[in-house]
C-alpha cells in the first residue's frame, strides 16, 4: 500500500476527527513470568545483537539478583515510556510457504491499481 500513495498528498486534518483514547497501565514484568518465558526460549538460538546464547541467559534469570535487575529495567522503560532503540532490534527468519516459488519479489497479482 505504502508505494501506492508514496507520491500524493495526504490530508493530516482528517487526525482532527480521531478520538483520544484513555492511557492504559501497563502491568509491571512479574519475575516468575519473565523466567518462565525465558525457558521456553530454543537453546541454539541468539539474542541479537550481541548474540548471547538462550541458553546463558536462562542460567543468568535463575540469580534472583539479575532476575530483579532485568525486569527493573524492564519496567522503568515501561513506566517512562521509553523503550531504547536496542531493545527494539530483532531478526526475523522467514519459514518458507510449500510451493511458494520466491521470497525474492512480493506477489503483485493480488495488489489493487
Amino acid at each position: 500500500m505504502f508505494n501506492s500513495v508514496q507520491n500524493h498528498q495526504v490530508n493530516i486534518c482528517l487526525l482532527d476527527e480521531v478520538s483520544l483514547k484513555p492511557l492504559l497501565e501497563w502491568p509491571n514484568f512479574l519475575k516468575e513470568e519473565f523466567r518462565s518465558a525465558v525457558k521456553e526460549c530454543n537453546n541454539l538460538s541468539t539474542l541479537k545483537p550481541n548474540c548471547v546464547s538462550w541458553r546463558y541467559f536462562k542460567v543468568v534469570v535463575d540469580d534472583n539478583k539479575c532476575l530483579f535487575d532485568i525486569t527493573n529495567i524492564a519496567n522503568t522503560c515501561i513506566n517512562l515510556g521509553h523503550w531504547p532503540s536496542h531493545f527494539k532490534i530483532s531478526t526475523l527468519i522467514i519459514i518458507p510457504k510449500p510451493k511458494k516459488v520466491s521470497y525474492n519479489s512480493p506477489n503483485v497479482t493480488n495488489s489493487r491499481p
